[in-house]
């Protein structure tokens, strides 16, 4: 995918049988998921729906929340957004990444995700803004929008959700998400403080912040993919150092990326014509996926082999396939008014701002820390499209603007034995920390790590520095 549209992340399952008998007290009874199609039957309840954010427009987000396996009342309540910008945190997050369920191969059914986030804490996924998967607005105009009126309807979301849900009003709220998420998370988390500062009564109880290969800021996360490219062989040394040389990327933006030098455009154009179209940039050890043999054995009801690394690499048209299924967006209370269009993981009807993606995320990062909100940033180590080789370096130089000392040195963090990746801590309160051998989508490639790393995050502990196994093993 290009630069211009960060379509990051990958697709949520949702699914969960309730017996009809079962006494829901203090929720929605009518947006109860009472059984989702090909599902397995569990113990934990979900709820799916819409949230109304602007009634005279008529502009509603869709929701998918799932409540934690076990003791769903002493946990957290943990919001996950997907990115894009456009692109749907139900098909990414909770369906391809870290709810409890993936698509079959056969795109008709679910099957369990065994390292489910869900284990930890209770799950949010909403489609946003208005115009992505099945969230919509009856005023056209309201798909022209970015990053500021996005934050906004997500403050407006939860003020409305939690009228839903008024047990987690006061629960330990944790906002994580990745990729374009990297704006929408730090923005969401500035309006709510905003809110707070103004709010003589109700508060946000956010705890933690966490994204994952996150866009923060374009001039440096622009220049890092080529530094990958060139680092893991996939450019010559004669290129990579072309771009280096030639290629200010301290002018690099998203409306007019061709502002370079024609000198380093040719060298950027070189270098994406020798990476080609048949590496998955967001995870470059995986294979590709062909659509159009998958989507043939989905109409023949045949189940594809399609395994590459133990992952599922077709699994976002499976998911698709699914999601356009009429008893699966009844089973989910989506579609109510009946869209013109399908399902698809990113929008096609969104007019998002190209400009504002052109925002450095730093100064927004540094106030939420300056709250005493810890401030996890993480990053799998296969992705191009957002490499850590940025991330990296833009969470150091925050913890210098921060004056902050550094509390854990840069080192290896274990997982069942064996390194789970690499992190660094910076005044108890921001970490960065890579996922070995980990995409874009961290929770889909490698999700026994990613459950590790999430589980350390919402409980308030260090990652593991020695082979020792520890509770999240």
């Amino acid at each position: 995918m290009g630069m211009g549209r960060w379509c990051f992340g990958l697709l949520l399952v949702w699914g969960l049988v309730v017996s009809s008998n079962v006494e829901v007290k203090g929720y929605p009874v009518e947006d109860l998921v009472v059984g989702l199609p090909g599902q397995t039957k569990v113990e934990f309840k979900q709820f799916a729906g819409y949230v109304d954010v602007d009634v005279k427009h008529g502009r509603s987000l869709f929701y998918y929340f799932v409540e934690a396996q076990v003791d769903p009342q002493k946990k957290p309540l943990t919001l996950w957004l997907n990115g894009g910008p456009g692109c749907s945190s139900i098909g990414g997050g909770a369906f391809t990444e870290l709810g409890p369920f993936y698509p079959r191969g056969d795109g008709r059914g679910l099957r369990r995700n065994p390292m489910s986030w869900n284990k930890a804490s209770n799950l949010l996924f909403v489609e946003s803004p208005a115009g992505v998967g099945w969230s919509y607005s009856n005023t056209t105009a309201d798909y022209t929008c970015g990053d500021d009126s996005t934050a906004k309807d997500m403050r407006t979301f939860f003020l409305n959700w939690y009228k839903k849900f008024p047990e987690y009003k006061s629960r330990e709220l944790f906002l994580t998400g990745e990729s374009y998420a990297g704006h929408y998370i730090p923005q969401l988390a500035d309006v709510l403080l905003d809110y707070n500062a103004r709010s003589t009564g109700f508060m946000f109880n956010i705890k933690g912040v966490a994204i994952g290969n996150p866009l923060l800021k374009l001039d440096r996360d622009a220049q890092a993919i080529y530094e990958f490219f060139w680092s893991h062989g996939m450019i010559s040394d004669e290129v990579g150092l072309a771009i280096m040389n030639k290629c200010d990327f301290d002018d690099y933006v998203f409306a007019s990326p061709h502002n370079m030098t024609d000198s380093c455009n040719n060298a950027i154009s070189e270098a994406n014509d020798i990476v080609g179209e048949y590496i998955n940039n967001y995870d470059v050890i995986l294979d590709v996926c062909y659509p159009s043999i998958v989507e043939q054995e989905l109409r023949l009801r045949k189940v594809a082999t399609k395994i590459s690394v133990g992952i599922d690499v077709c699994m976002t048209y499976e998911r698709r396939f699914y999601f356009n299924l009429p008893e699966v967006q009844k089973a989910l209370h989506a579609n109510r008014t009946k869209l013109p269009y399908g399902w698809s993981m990113c929008s096609s009807v969104l007019n998002y701002s190209d400009t504002d993606g052109n925002i450095d995320m730093l100064p927004l990062l540094k106030r939420i820390v300056q709250n005493r909100i810890p401030v996890w940033v993480f990053s799998g180590d296969q992705d191009s499209v957002v490499p850590l080789l940025g991330s990296r370096t833009l969470i150091r130089e925050l913890a210098h603007d921060l004056k902050f000392d550094v509390t854990v040195p840069y080192g290896a963090w274990f997982h069942k034995g064996q390194v789970g990746g690499w992190a660094t801590e910076y005044g108890n309160l921001l970490t960065f920390a890579t996922v070995r051998g980990a995409a874009h989508m961290v929770p889909y490639a490698q999700p026994s790590r990613a459950l590790h790393l999430f589980s350390s995050f919402v409980r308030g502990r260090r990652l593991p520095n020695n082979t020792r196994p520890s509770i999240d093993d």
